[in-house]
């Protein structure tokens, strides 16, 4: 079974992974105001929001959790039923604060196609190396 980095828990791949690096909580004069210069709906920023902030935030995962993570996201984009705004909405009770929120975001799903449009680019070797293992055996 795969376990989470550094630790004994099993990993359970969730989708909301992939807005760490654009989590800004304690971070609003500094990371908030470099993000504050794309615009997520627009094709270009959006291409840069991601390559430069979701994806170098995933640099630490391993190649196994990568793939677990992308197989996840594949599957909720094919479920119409996924609500992507819902990762982008703020929770008072949780201090974890998006760049942008779910008003702001005009195709949350789009976000996230491109999303896994870039990271199946990006990380295109980590994912067929793992693609050739035994999944059972991890």
């Amino acid at each position: 079974m795969l376990k989470h980095p550094f630790s004994d828990v099993p990993y359970e791949p969730r989708l909301s992974a992939f807005l760490r690096g654009i989590e800004i909580y304690d971070r609003e004069h500094t990371l908030g105001e470099e993000l504050q210069q794309y615009d997520p709906n627009n094709a270009e920023d959006r291409e840069k929001i991601i390559n430069l902030y979701i994806l170098p935030a995933l640099n630490h995962l391993s190649y196994r959790h990568k793939f677990v993570l992308i197989k996840k996201l594949e599957i909720e984009l094919l479920k119409r039923e996924t609500d992507f705004n819902l990762l982008f909405e703020s929770d008072y009770d949780d201090p974890r604060t998006i760049a942008w929120d779910e008003t702001e975001i005009k195709d949350a799903h789009d976000f996230f196609e491109r999303i896994l449009i870039n990271s199946k680019r990006n990380w295109h070797n980590d994912l067929a190396k793992a693609a050739s293992e035994d999944q059972s055996e991890w």
